[in-house]
């Protein structure tokens, strides 16, 4: 027990996201975008649920709930109007596809989906556009973001890209 009497959890993880690791240094796809650097990994080191032939859907790294993924183009554009039709399409499919694998392999009861475009809208990687799709239970607001503000993810990462992969349609 600590001085304050506050019992502490740690997320050590999180900190490479806080000091911006694998966050690109510029707006090219040459400056270590990390979307444009996933393709190129195998689906189970890079948290690859599916790919298409013009994006792909990849489990957040840093999730704001279990099963958050995104889906991303794998050409690196930064506005969602620098899409071409065919890209539109299947990135509006494949966040269907999302919604359907989520409720399947976990029962999801809601969604945030979304996208944040330029770094003041919140996007935390602007140069390379990306959709999320985050899926919601009741009552999944619970203490421990509150009071903690620490978001328990009840499966690794692996294990929910697996369940997601084999849901996907």
């Amino acid at each position: 027990m600590h001085e304050d009497a506050f019992e502490r959890l740690w997320t050590p993880h999180r900190m490479a996201y806080i000091k911006g690791e694998n966050k690109p240094t510029g707006p090219s796809a040459d400056d270590g975008c990390p979307f444009c650097e996933i393709p190129k990994m195998s689906d189970e080191d890079g948290l690859v649920v599916a790919r298409g032939s013009t994006v792909y859907a990849v489990l957040n790294l840093y999730p704001y709930n279990s099963g958050h993924l995104m889906v991303v183009p794998f050409r690196h554009v930064s506005g969602y109007e620098e899409l071409d039709a065919e890209e539109v399409a299947e990135l509006g499919d494949f966040t269907q596809r999302a919604l359907r694998a989520l409720r399947k392999a976990s029962g999801a009861q809601g969604f945030n989906v979304g996208m944040n475009l330029g770094d003041v809208a919140g996007a935390g990687i602007a140069a390379h556009l990306h959709q999320h799709v985050v899926p919601r239970w009741g009552g999944d607001t619970n203490f421990m973001p509150v009071v903690a503000r620490t978001k328990v993810l009840p499966q690794l990462l692996a294990d929910t890209r697996r369940l997601l992969a084999e849901a996907w349609e």
